[in-house]
């Protein structure tokens, strides 16, 4: 089980409509597909989360040549150092790097040992992953004509309902004026009936802004509430004016436990240098009582590794974060995962569960190559189909 090569792939995943939330606009989704190959020719996927990472992981590739796939130990202590800081390395981007390559390592030793990666981590309590479906004022696209009023998007969330059975909804606010904004959560809510009803500001607001926007939002029973503002300080101030619980994509375990706010942190498996390390990192929110869950924006490749994480860890309760029904491309056979009635269910077979599909990662490429990396610039880019031409908006 050593391994004998290790390639990277930029791709850009499209969106059939361009979504808006604090940070502006965004199009397409910049990723990293790994394939690392083992002497007996089994071939493990990865993915790094944060844009092109492709040159960072030719700069190490070879250092694993020949190394154990089981090792994920000596393999992490060759890539990272192993301080928090140091002024001859970027500490996070090897975290980052490494746990693309490690996620492809689990991939490889499942495929290998014919085991699901929920198997090898000590089987699944949950085989039907709960996830969020995502809401928010989106840029005409393609064939797309996207959201452009509370109206508009109230009548997607009921589509969404009427065409995928979806349960649990999350909407990005913090884009346009409160007052429109609010009208448009009262129009969702009265969309969506008593299902769960979830808002993400992407800590865009100051802590009065965020007073009085959760004051008038909270009519409308809102369950979570994700970064209304960036700082931990802002979240616990924010408990003496409305009861819904908070989440954050920081991670500060020390700082949630201290000052008991955020409920949950959202994070990706990249962050926390791999799925070892992802789950290490749950079993310490699990002691301390702070919530887990998964945030969005992945390829099939990186879905499939929390989902399988998901599945096997019981603290990663509630539902992460999913766009799959925004995507209008993927690298993986099948394209986008399914998301029906609320959940998708955990991939069948082994490593990951999910397989690469050539053909989509040479169109996902070729995207990428010719509009460059996200954020890009101003300009955002919406797919018009699959594998199809894009346009200027």
């Amino acid at each position: 089980m050593k391994i004998r090569s290790i390639r990277a792939t930029p791709v850009n995943i499209p969106f059939r409509a361009p979504y808006r939330f604090s940070y502006g606009s965004i199009g397409s989704l910049t990723k990293t597909i790994i394939e690392l190959e083992t002497e007996d020719g089994v071939v493990g996927l990865g993915e790094c989360a944060d844009g092109d990472q492709s040159a960072a992981v030719a700069r190490v590739a070879d250092r694993l040549v020949g190394h154990d796939i089981r090792a994920i130990n000596g393999a992490r202590r060759l890539l990272v150092p192993g301080m928090q800081y140091t002024p001859w390395d970027n500490i996070v981007s090897a975290r980052r790097v490494f746990g693309g390559i490690e996620m492809a390592m689990w991939d490889a030793r499942g495929k290998s040992e014919g085991l699901a990666i929920a198997d090898m981590l000590g089987g699944p309590v949950r085989t039907d992953i709960p996830l969020t479906e995502y809401f928010s004022y989106r840029l005409p696209g393609g064939d797309d004509p996207g959201e452009a009023s509370p109206a508009d998007v109230a009548r997607y969330c009921a589509r969404m309902i009427e065409r995928h059975g979806s349960m649990i909804f999350e909407g990005k606010v913090g884009t346009v004026g409160l007052d429109e904004e609010v009208r448009m959560v009262r129009e969702v809510r009265a969309a969506i009936g008593d299902r769960s009803l979830q808002l993400d500001a992407n800590g865009v607001y100051t802590l009065p802004t965020a007073r009085e926007a959760l004051r008038r939002f909270q009519p409308f029973d809102i369950a979570w509430f994700e970064e209304p503002c960036e700082r931990y300080e802002d979240m616990a101030a924010l408990r003496a004016v409305v009861p819904c619980s908070f989440s954050s994509h920081v991670v500060d375990l020390p700082k949630a436990v201290r000052l008991g706010a955020p409920d949950a942190i959202v994070t990706n498996i990249n962050e926390h240098g791999g799925i070892k390390g992802t789950v290490e990192f749950i079993a310490a929110c699990a002691a301390m009582d702070v919530g887990f869950r998964f945030h969005s924006g992945e390829t099939g490749v990186a879905s499939a590794a929390y989902l399988q994480v998901t599945a096997a860890t019981e603290h990663v309760r509630g539902a992460s974060q999913t766009l799959f029904h925004w995507y209008a491309d993927d690298v993986i056979e099948g394209g986008p995962l399914p998301l029906e009635n609320g959940v998708t269910p955990l991939p069948d077979g082994p490593g990951l569960g999910v397989v690469l599909d050539r053909k989509a990662l040479r169109r996902c490429h070729e995207r990428y190559l010719s509009e460059g990396r996200f954020p890009s610039g101003a300009v955002a880019r919406a797919a018009d189909g699959y594998g199809k031409a894009f346009r200027k908006l």
